[in-house]
């Protein structure tokens, strides 16, 4: 393959796979959703990461997105959606945006541009060996804070990542809500 085949095939490899992705929109977000659920359970159970009071919040933004996603894969199969695309995918939209956003709070409170919520506000994390004392009342478990990145990777927390996971989610729910109709989707 000379370099000028190689820039000619280029372009059809791009449009090939904005047309898997935008035709079956739906059914990635779903799975996209559910791997970022399954890598925040890893960092939880196998990283012992305890999730923040945000963390959590950010969780159930993909919670929603994968019930659409979802749903909106069941609909795919129905008469109902050539009118009913342009809104589900602009909702998946709205979720992951809403979701960037959640996360871009978070992660400026961890960079401390701004405060984060009082029910953050834990000084230490809460573990299973602290579970007898509590039960006898002799310590408090205090939740994670919120403004504190246990990990960071290429100087972005999980949160950081978050904002641009999220984003790149709505473009694409974007992307898939302006695909033109066509009749074999």
């Amino acid at each position: 393959m000379t370099n000028e085949d190689s820039r000619s095939a280029a372009p059809g490899l791009v449009s090939r796979v904005y047309d898997l992705v935008t035709r079956h929109w739906p059914l990635l977000a779903f799975l996209s959703s559910a791997l970022m659920l399954a890598i925040a359970h890893a960092f939880e159970s196998f990283g012992g990461l305890a999730p923040c009071h945000l963390c959590l919040k950010q969780r159930e933004v993909y919670w929603v997105a994968g019930t659409v996603g979802l749903i909106a894969f069941g609909l795919q199969r129905t008469p109902l959606w050539p009118r009913l695309r342009l809104p589900a995918n602009l909702l998946l939209g709205a979720i992951f945006l809403y979701g960037a956003g959640l996360a871009t709070y978070h992660a400026g409170a961890e960079w401390k541009w701004w405060p984060g919520p009082s029910s953050c506000s834990g000084l230490g994390s809460a573990a299973a060996s602290n579970l007898e004392a509590m039960l006898k009342g002799t310590a408090k478990i205090k939740p994670p804070a919120c403004d504190k990145a246990p990990w960071v990777f290429l100087g972005l927390s999980m949160a950081g990542w978050n904002v641009l996971i999220s984003l790149k989610l709505a473009v694409w729910s974007v992307l898939a809500a302006l695909r033109k109709s066509d009749v074999s989707a």
